[in-house]
Order: structure tokens, then C-alpha cells, then sequence
């Protein structure tokens, strides 16, 4: 007895490609994991520590305090528009840390897991993913110094503070976009994580965090530096919270390469995935 192809037809199984070797759905399949993998990072951070989350008001005060000791006093740099230094270095200071924060955990996070990844299946995107929500909470907390803050020097947003959601957005996406190529890297090189805090440390100056982008020469200049995706960020939250010049080539620019790092940091981290396991 014969059987013909029409009832056993041939398939032929080839790995996915464009978008939907992403198979970025499955993050929302298994949101509930990423709600607990966050908890989980956020419980670890604080478990055993003194004073918990008041390390989330410190940090960024004490950073405050010195930024403004060192660079304003003796550097003698000044704010735009007269608002007070303080102030003006507080509103780059939060995105600042939760950029730097997210980045630091997610470049270690697949290493730090790799009992998981070696033992069950689930999307691995999902362990980047929830380092960088499990910096929020700190941000959040660290919020409510700049708002006592504004209120203290008399400073009352305008409506351009309804920017401010999309802006923090900018910041987690800006830090998970690094924090992918750095993650996958890190897997095989292990020297990556050994150069974050060096990278960070400079890509702090090379942000106009402790001084205005507008000391920046206009012309060739400004489009190069816009090409640190910070700029747009700390640009953009100092003008949605304290007002002056709104947003420019400059800002479109960081969003760019900003949009550009997540989308080439998503295909390498997938094309990386199937060796983490063997690395780890």
C-alpha cells in the first residue's frame, strides 16, 4: 500500500526571521514572571539593609551636595535661566541614576541568573527586563526629593510636566537598549561588567549632567553630541520640570540612536540567546 504526499505532506522547519524572530509577545505572555523576577530583584537590593529604601533619598542628595560644592562653588559653573544650581543638578541627577542603576544591573543580570538559564525555559529577554524595572522604584522615591525641592525654591511646573512619563520611558528604554548588548556581551566576556562602572563613570561627564548642553558650540557640535542618547534625556526632563529651551534637533537626534540601539540590541541578544545556557 502506497501513500501519497497529499497525506503526509513534507514541512520544513527553518529558524525565524525579521520581527518575528524577536517573539516579543511573549513578554506580555509571561508578564507575571516579569512582576516577580522585578519584586524579586528589589527584595534582594534592600534584604538586610539598615536603612532600606532611605538609600534611594541619600544617594541622590548627598550627589547633589557635592556636584554643587565642587562645580558650582568651585568650578563656578552656573544653571540656565538662573534657575538655583541645586535644583538644576537634581533634574539630571534622577534620570541620571536610573539609567546608570538599570545599566549596572542588567549587564550582570544574565550571569547573576544563570541558574535559571540553565535549568528551565522561559523568554530570556524577560531577566534584562526586569533589572531595569526593578530601578524605578528608586527613581520614584527619588522623586519626591525634587519635588520637596521645587517647592522649596518656589519652582511650580507647567504643563509641560505631562511630558514627563514619556521622558522617563526614554530613560529605561535608553538603558535596557545598552543593557542588552551589554548583558549578551558580558555572557561571553566577562571583562564587560569590570568596564561598566568605568563607562559610567565617563559617560557621566560626557552628559550634560553637571553642567548645561547649552555650554556646547552651536553647528557641527551640538548634532555630534546629541548622539549620546543622554542628552535628549536629561535635556528633556530639565526642560518638562523647570522650563527654558524646549527641545531641538538635538533631542530628536538622541532619540534616534536611541531607537537604533534597542532594535540592534533586541536581534543580538536573540541571536546570543541560544548559546547563554553553554557560557554561563
Amino acid at each position: 500500500m502506497s501513500i501519497s504526499k497529499e497525506e503526509f505532506p513534507i514541512v520544513y522547519l527553518r529558524p525565524p526571521r525579521g520581527w518575528s524572530a524577536l517573539n516579543l509577545g511573549d513578554l506580555w505572555r509571561y508578564r507575571e514572571l516579569i512582576y516577580f523576577m522585578t519584586l524579586r530583584d528589589i527584595k534582594v537590593r534592600y534584604k538586610q539593609a539598615v536603612l532600606g529604601i532611605a538609600w534611594a533619598l541619600i544617594q541622590p542628595i548627598v550627589t547633589m551636595v557635592i556636584f554643587n560644592v565642587i562645580f558650582n562653588h568651585l568650578a563656578n559653573i552656573q544653571a540656565d535661566n538662573g534657575i538655583p544650581y541645586p535644583l538644576f543638578s537634581m533634574a539630571a541627577i534622577l534620570p541620571w541614576q536610573l539609567f546608570s542603576s538599570a545599566l549596572q544591573r542588567t549587564t550582570v543580570s544574565l550571569t547573576s541568573n544563570a541558574n535559571l538559564l540553565t535549568k528551565i525555559y522561559f523568554p530570556r529577554l524577560i531577566i534584562p527586563v526586569a533589572s531595569v524595572l526593578a530601578a524605578m522604584v528608586d527613581f520614584l522615591f527619588s522623586l519626591l526629593v525634587l519635588v520637596g525641592m521645587m517647592i522649596y525654591y518656589h519652582y511650580w511646573p507647567t504643563v509641560m510636566v505631562l511630558w514627563l512619563p514619556l521622558l522617563v520611558l526614554l530613560a529605561v528604554v535608553t538603558a535596557l537598549a545598552v543593557g542588552l548588548w551589554l548583558s549578551a556581551l558580558n555572557v561571553q566576556y566577562r571583562d564587560v561588567q569590570q568596564m561598566v562602572p568605568f563607562l559610567i563613570q565617563i559617560w557621566m561627564y560626557a552628559s550634560p549632567v553637571v553642567y548645561s548642553a547649552t555650554l556646547i558650540p552651536t553647528g557641527r557640535w551640538r548634532y555630534i553630541y546629541g548622539l549620546n542618547p543622554l542628552t535628549g534625556v536629561i535635556n528633556g526632563f530639565r526642560w518638562a520640570l523647570l522650563g527654558g529651551q524646549p527641545p531641538d534637533t538635538m533631542f530628536l537626534i538622541s532619540v534616534v540612536v536611541v531607537i537604533m540601539l534597542l532594535i540592534s540590541g533586541l536581534f543580538y541578544f536573540r541571536r546570543m540567546e541560544r548559546v547563554f545556557a553553554d557560557l554561563v
